[in-house]
């Protein structure tokens, strides 16, 4: 079991493993100095977290979009507390001494450049899922963390649910027997989009900026605000956005630490109305461990309805019984021949929502200096399953791993792949 799932089988809000002498551990009653980086969507959901609390001072809010920025910054002023800096580039954010932590909510191509840069800077990171947008950048980020001792919390918000605890209880009761599958899936329908033409970039955007890392290329709405993580240059697809979290939860119900050894995948594209995108609508990936044991990822897009009820969730399956298990508040268990109901919550709807427990964990751990409960470790053991998965599919083979020099074995196409080249000056290099 990993790091995450000890703590919740141990019944503990944070990770009980310690980082040793991490950088700048508070006192009980010091506020934490927070910048945000990327406050459109989920970054603007973290700015009202933190804003709403009394550990926490919001020293600046950074975005290369005017628009969302100057959002932000109104809802500090409206939770009645100072307002912070608004800056448009994050090298400002890590050159001031009073942040001491990040939050990094941009597209994911600017997710590790950023974060390596904060850690050097000295600053705790709470990144955003997937923490990589390739592989190669996970391992960079857990030694940069290592390097610099600080926290590095991934924006896996399941790991520090109490769904996510009860059902941790159940798996480790052996009630289900030995978990030998497990299965993820995002199954949802996609609004459908139009193809447009190029345009104009949009009036206080920095879209050089934006772009970051990415090649440069004309401005267009659909791979901007909203769609960008349909496009290989900024995102990593389905898989890589809503797929992490139903992915992160089965690799943790069957209790792998190690990367997989042999990867399938199959995709493509059955609705051409859901618009323009350069990853598939519907996926199928298979995981196999030394261990022998399995994980199968699946997502649709064209669909209204979902899987078992939901349109995110997992599978255990045991040798006695398997339980059906959704991040929306959700976990059931059947046993035996005739799946006979056993513990479980029987719930069907969201049982609160896990994102504020996670920061409140990443804060916890920069004032006590354990481990968070989605390391960097963790962060690049599930990511990592996107980029296999990707990579499997777009080359159309059959792939084996070895995870101990993590590369392909014999895969010249494969292992270039893992990798990818950076836009001056943005490369990893730096960081």
């Amino acid at each position: 079991m990993d790091t995450s799932r000890r703590s919740f089988l141990a019944a503990s809000a944070a990770s009980a493993a310690a980082l040793g002498n991490v950088g700048q551990v508070l006192g009980a009653n010091e506020r934490v100095g927070v910048a945000v980086i990327g406050v459109n969507g989920m970054g603007h959901f973290h700015v009202r977290t933190l804003a709403a609390r009394k550990d926490v001072r919001i020293v600046a809010l950074c975005d290369v979009d005017a628009a969302p920025l100057a959002r932000a910054v109104k809802t500090v002023q409206n939770a009645n507390v100072p307002a912070p800096a608004a800056v448009e580039h994050f090298r400002r954010v890590l050159d001031n001494k009073e942040v001491q932590a990040v939050v990094i909510a941009t597209p994911h191509h600017w997710h590790c450049p950023i974060a390596l840069r904060a850690l050097a800077a000295e600053k705790h990171v709470y990144v955003e899922k997937p923490a990589s947008h390739v592989f190669r950048e996970g391992r960079l980020l857990i030694e940069a963390a290592q390097k610099h001792r600080r926290v590095v919390q991934h924006g896996t918000q399941m790991r520090s649910s109490p769904v996510t605890f009860r059902a941790g209880e159940v798996l480790a009761s052996g009630v289900l027997g030995t978990i030998k599958i497990t299965k993820a899936w995002n199954v949802q329908r996609t609004a459908s989009a139009k193809p447009i033409a190029d345009s104009d970039v949009p009036k206080g955007v920095n879209y050089d900026l934006w772009l970051g890392p990415a090649p440069r290329r004309p401005f267009n709405r659909h791979r901007f605000h909203g769609s960008w993580r349909l496009f290989r240059d900024y995102g990593n697809g389905d898989i890589g956005d809503d797929g992490i979290h139903d992915i992160d939860m089965a690799r943790w119900g069957l209790g792998e630490t190690s990367h997989p050894v042999k990867i399938t995948a199959h995709g493509n594209r059955t609705d051409p109305d859901l618009g323009p995108r350069e990853y598939p609508d519907n996926m199928i990936v298979t995981y196999e461990y030394a261990s022998g044991k399995v994980l199968i990822y699946e997502d649709r897009q064209f669909t209204p309805y979902g899987l078992h009820g939901f349109d995110s969730g997992n599978a255990f399956y045991g040798t006695r019984g398997y339980m059906i298990f959704s991040r929306r508040g959700y976990f059931q268990v059947y046993l035996g021949e005739k799946e006979e109901r056993g513990p479980g919550m029987g719930e069907r709807g969201r049982v609160g929502q896990p994102a504020p427990a996670h920061m409140e964990n990443f804060l916890t751990c920069i004032r006590n200096g354990r481990e968070p409960n989605a390391s960097a470790e963790v962060a690049h053991l599930s990511s990592s399953l996107v980029h296999l998965g990707e990579i499997a599919y777009r080359t159309g083979k059959v792939l084996r791993f070895d995870p101990k020099t993590e590369s392909f074995v014999g895969e010249r196409e494969a292992n270039g792949l893992l990798s990818k080249e950076y836009r001056k000056p943005w490369d990893v290099a730096t960081g």
